[in-house]
């Protein structure tokens, strides 16, 4: 694993030269005006149906969006009867974006990192979190504190960046609303890392998904997303 994360560096520092690498905030900033809140591209839409397909029953539920950003799945989730809802991010440009759709979700919002998270324990009893880990170098820690506001019982699923795309050289490219393109801080977590994660939280993993391109790319036929669904005992 050593050799692979060292891999991985010397491919962002060849990236980074090529063009700046932005930190997920700075990124997320500028981006937020004009977020999409449906998905807007093949990548988005194999990882949405896919974490959908392994979302479990959230009628009746406290259920938090962590990293919510624009509201995608604020918006899918509030269609699903919880009996409370949260959303927090990291971007205030992304909670006031969402903030616009308030009326058809209906969740708090709130500003915290995903290392931090402004909950007491046990507060949910669904946690989704969907394309946000990867920006999170501490990946246990950011499942330990998924662990912490989760109820007995209760599940998380969430995505990530495959890792045989990252190391294939994939960047979280995107565009700005004046049309630039930006390049967003991303981080090589494999499945191990993932499974080691979630178990050192207090979480089994009970089920994943890893979508694979079909469109004209040099990738096609890979998996392009993993998806992990886990519970706490």
């Amino acid at each position: 694993m050593p050799a692979v994360k060292g891999l991985l560096g010397r491919l962002g520092r060849r990236l980074a030269r090529r063009g700046s690498v932005l930190e997920p905030e700075q990124a997320y900033a500028r981006l937020a005006p004009a977020y999409p809140r449906v998905p807007e591209n093949e990548l988005m839409r194999l990882e949405q149906r896919a974490l959908l397909e392994l979302l479990p029953e959230a009628a009746g539920r406290r259920v938090l969006d962590l990293g919510c950003g624009s509201g995608r799945f604020l918006l899918l989730l509030a269609e699903r009867g919880p009996a409370r809802l949260a959303g927090c991010d990291l971007v205030a440009g992304m909670l006031r974006r969402a903030a616009q759709e308030r009326g058809r979700h209906g969740a708090a919002l709130a500003q915290a990192s995903a290392l931090a998270l402004p909950f007491r324990e046990r507060a949910f009893d669904l946690v989704v979190c969907g394309l946000v880990l990867g920006h999170v170098a501490d990946l246990s820690g950011a499942l330990r504190e998924i662990g912490r506001v989760l109820s007995p019982g209760g599940s998380v699923v969430y995505s990530d960046l495959h890792p045989a795309g990252v190391l294939a050289g994939w960047r979280r490219d995107l565009a700005a609303p004046d049309g630039t393109r930006l390049l967003v801080r991303h981080h090589l977590h494999l499945l191990q890392d993932h499974v080691a994660g979630l178990r050192a939280a207090g979480l089994s993993l009970d089920d994943l998904r890893e979508p694979r391109l079909d469109l004209p790319h040099p990738q096609r036929g890979w998996p392009a997303v993993l998806v992990l669904r886990a519970r706490k005992a």
